[in-house]
């Protein structure tokens, strides 16, 4: 119950309204009452503080570029062999309904 209890107090501490500072503080005292539970997790969140509190700036992620960098990931995988570089840019851009 107590793992749950931490792990929600994560996430509505990204779902709140705070500036990157106060970010920081509420972020530090939950890596201490933290520990215990998620190690790894703690560990990870120590490493990338910068750029978490940066989303409290700007309340954006990488999310979307991600998913188009795997969809376009995907085509390549799909298109192994075949060498012909406008073939695959047009099954890029027709993945997004661009014209070419």
């Amino acid at each position: 119950m107590e793992m749950y209890k931490r792990k929600e107090q994560l996430r509505d501490l990204f779902e709140s309204p705070i500036t990157a500072n106060d970010a920081l503080w509420d972020l530090i005292e939950w890596l201490e009452l933290s520990a215990d539970y998620f190690p790894k997790s703690c560990q990870t969140i120590k490493r990338w503080m910068s750029e978490i509190l940066a989303y409290f700036n700007c309340r954006t992620t990488q999310g979307a570029v991600e998913g188009i960098n795997q969809k376009i990931k995907l085509i390549k995988r799909r298109a192994y062999g075949l060498t012909n570089f406008d073939n695959f840019r047009r099954r890029v851009l027709l993945n997004w309904h661009f014209c070419y």
